[in-house]
């Protein structure tokens, strides 16, 4: 089996798994119009209940809704050459193979596409399982070494092309701040923000050479505790940043780190909009 297959098949197992145990799609736009309140009956999503009903009727009532049109979900890969860290590339894969299938899932529209130094790939909205399977064996098979991801030029991209209002769901490192106001003023936003956490806390002491795979260049030093708690003290003050960015910009964010379940921290992520 595959790397891709591998892949695809730990993230549909997730999903499939998630609605068996009757839990709603991950998923929620701005298309659900409440309805009505009704008796709760087995399988209902418990999140639905409304609890001061309940407490007046003495048994549990949910709210109905309506979906009045499908939402246009589009995860965006943004795949510098330091995804070669660990196993980013690999957890990134993963997340978008569980973004499409969920969304497909649930009745939405679905793309993708990939940037290095410029957009290399693309797939078009469409309800097909297809789309899914060709955005993954894109992100593994795509050349990042030596590539460096400009976010400006990505955001301005989406920004120009993507007309119909949607979910874009970021998924990259970050290293650099993003302007993102404007996109998210005109669609829906969400960035994850994917990490090995040996990226962190580097656990390397001594003399090391070390090589930039975005730039191919070579850094040589001793790498001191000193040197290691500034590192890791820089990159949280840049985090702290971003996030306030993100959270001024309108736009809902988390980390995911290669050693979590990409399934269990987007749930906990879209389930705010709820």
């Amino acid at each position: 089996m595959t790397k891709a297959n591998r892949i695809l098949l730990k993230a549909r197992r997730q999903i499939v798994g998630d609605r068996i145990g009757n839990n709603s799609s991950m998923f929620r736009g701005e298309g659900y119009d409440f309805i009505e309140l009704r008796e709760y009956v087995s399988g209902d999503d418990v999140r639905h209940i409304n609890w001061n009903v309940t407490a007046k009727m003495g048994k549990p009532f949910v709210k109905v809704f309506r979906q009045e049109r499908e939402l246009n979900v589009l995860s965006v890969a943004l795949l510098g050459g330091s995804f070669m860290f660990g196993e980013k590339l690999e957890i990134l894969a993963q997340t978008v193979a569980t973004i499409g299938y969920s969304a497909i899932a649930n009745g939405d529209l679905y793309g993708h596409c990939n940037f290095t130094k410029n957009m290399t790939f693309e797939l078009p909205p469409s309800k097909k399982n297809f789309t899914v399977s060709s955005a993954v064996e894109s992100i593994i098979t795509t050349d990042i070494l030596h590539q460096k991801v400009d976010i400006q030029e990505v955001l301005s991209h989406l920004y120009r092309r993507t007309k119909r209002k949607s979910l874009i769901v970021l998924v990259g490192d970050f290293f650099e701040l993003p302007d993102i106001k404007l996109l998210a003023k005109k669609h829906e936003v969400v960035a994850i923000v994917i990490r090995d956490s040996a990226e962190e806390k580097p656990a390397f002491r001594g003399y090391n050479a070390l090589i930039d795979p975005e730039s191919g260049s070579m850094i040589e030093g001793d790498f001191t505790p000193s040197t290691l708690k500034t590192y890791a003290q820089n990159l949280q003050q840049h985090d702290t940043q971003l996030f306030e960015i993100f959270r001024t910009s309108g736009v809902r964010a988390t980390k995911l780190y290669a050693h979590n379940n990409p399934t269990v921290v987007l749930r906990r992520l879209f389930e705010e909009r709820i």
